[in-house]
């Protein structure tokens, strides 16, 4: 659920009153969380900070009220995943487990750990989708933006997010009901 913003908390953040800093990542700070723990982000939590001290400190440039303000927020968001895949591509992975050695016969306290993150399997879901449509998704659903936009932070046109947001769906929707046929 999002929180309700006043209409002049931007303009209030603007004029760097404390409170409306607050107001403000209470209302848009799950939204981004969501959004990065979506994508598979390594550090969320960690993410949605550098995102809000990016707006923050450009608070003085976003125009377009309220509305303007999500869409530079999660322009900033996306931009910092984009950021958090490009280092993970340049990091060597370090690996302290070998599976191969362990002779257990029960799943480690980690295994179950991480198993139980994600009961409602939503984000085994969003990983079999495509980047673009996973992104339209999470964009649309989690962050609650409009087409338009969706579109103008991730580059594309309206229609290409109205394509790729039905395609998503679509797709969610065959692996949470599979075709009765292939019951039968």
């Amino acid at each position: 659920m999002v929180t309700p913003l006043p209409e002049d908390a931007l303009t209030r953040a603007q004029a760097g009153e404390p409170a409306a800093f607050s107001l403000l990542y209470q209302a848009l700070g799950p939204a981004v969380l969501g959004y990065f723990a979506g994508r598979g982000s390594e550090d969320p939590e960690a993410l949605t900070q550098e995102v809000f001290l990016t707006v923050f400190s450009k608070i003085d440039t976003v125009a377009g009220g309220l509305s303007g303000l999500r869409t530079f927020t999660f322009s900033v968001a996306h931009a910092r995943y984009v950021d958090e895949v490009r280092r993970r591509a340049r990091t060597p992975v370090v690996v302290g487990y070998e599976v191969d050695g362990d002779t257990r016969l029960t799943d480690s306290a980690e295994t179950v750990a991480l198993g139980q993150l994600d009961l409602g399997g939503a984000g085994s879901m969003l990983a079999q989708l495509n980047d673009e449509q996973r992104d339209v998704l999470l964009l649309r659903i989690v962050a609650e933006l409009p087409i338009e936009q969706v579109a103008e932070i991730l580059g594309r046109s309206a229609g290409s997010v109205k394509q790729l947001q039905r395609r998503g769906l679509l797709k969610l929707k065959e692996l949470v009901q599979p075709n009765e046929s292939d019951a039968l």
